[in-house]
């Protein structure tokens, strides 16, 4: 396993310890990190929060190995686990663990999936078209290529990479897929260059990169479990508890959004004099909307642009 000393700093380390440690300030807290990585945060939250221990949860086994590397003495307070962040009720049942005081999910991807070539996640080196999280089981992005219909593989570039070319793009992989199947970057990295048109290629980044976050999105069931996690996250927390996401486009934004907008609202109607405690809000929102990474962290670590920070509190039981 390659070293991974010169990783970036995690994204938004410092707000978001800040933001949740209050909630580990007291003997036992629990903090779980659903997606563990390089484990950053996580170490990061541990030396802010002695009292505190551990659960890391990623589906990644690359992960764990170097995670446990990372963590050194801090592991005496840390309980990894190989699972995807939505099986979180199952992760804490087998535990044994009821209630946790703070939850992140970190949903971008780790140095282990972007920088080790063979993972197919990135669009500027030619690589297998792979980009499983975890790379041991399920569909590859290759699979998806050469076996979904046009139609399905347009919907998909539309709904998760808001792609306004996948009609044409679709169109341009069913067709190459006939000479011979996708089974490397390079290759569809040229197919969707040629079908999108000649203007719109120097305008909006690279023009593979929405393709390549709709692929990866339908590989690894990313909003499906986004979906699953949160209103599993908020149901995890005890009162006083806090839960924060970092998201990287607007479909998970939006998601997380309506998740915490919600559970923050309270749901007697509008004419109703007094608002019964049962039907009182669930969650105070700790930001004002989305926060951002500064300028300079985005100037140190361009991968965090795109960051979206938000965090809530769990501040009543639910009815």
């Amino acid at each position: 396993m390659q070293g991974f000393a010169d990783v970036h700093d995690p994204v938004m380390r410092d707000r978001i310890v800040e933001l949740l440690r209050p909630a580990l300030s007291h003997p036992g807290a629990v903090f779980v990190d659903g997606t563990l990585g390089l484990a950053g945060h996580s170490i990061a939250m541990l030396n802010a929060c002695p009292e505190a221990r551990l659960i890391g949860i990623d589906r990644d086994p690359d992960a764990h190995q170097v995670a446990e590397q990372r963590l050194g003495a801090l592991m005496e307070r840390a309980t990894l686990v190989h699972a995807v962040y939505d099986e979180l009720p199952d992760v804490l049942a087998d535990l044994g663990v009821a209630r946790v005081d703070a939850i992140l999910l970190d949903l971008g991807l780790s140095s282990l999936q972007i920088d080790r070539t063979e993972r197919g996640f990135a669009y500027r080196v030619d690589a297998p078209l792979d980009m499983r999280m975890n790379p041991t089981e399920g569909p590859t992005a290759a699979d998806v290529l050469n076996t979904y219909p046009a139609k399905d593989l347009s919907n998909i570039l539309k709904w998760y990479g808001e792609e306004r070319f996948a009609d044409r793009i679709a169109r341009a992989i069913v067709a190459g897929r006939e000479d011979a199947p996708f089974d490397t970057s390079g290759r569809l990295v040229e197919v969707i260059s040629g079908a999108i048109p000649a203007a719109a290629r120097h305008t909006g980044g690279h023009p593979a990169k929405r393709t390549f976050q709709a692929l990866r999105i339908e590989v690894n069931r990313e909003l499906v479990a986004l979906e699953g996690v949160l209103p599993a996250a908020v149901d995890a927390l005890a009162v006083g508890g806090r839960v924060a996401v970092l998201s990287y486009h607007s479909l998970e934004d939006r998601l997380v959004k309506r998740t915490f907008a919600k559970g923050a609202t309270d749901r007697a109607p509008r004419d109703l004099p007094v608002v019964p405690e049962e039907l009182k809000a669930d969650l105070r929102l700790l930001t004002r909307g989305a926060e951002r990474p500064d300028a300079e962290e985005i100037a140190t670590n361009p991968r965090a642009a795109s960051a979206r920070l938000r965090v809530a509190e769990r501040i009543k039981e639910a009815a």
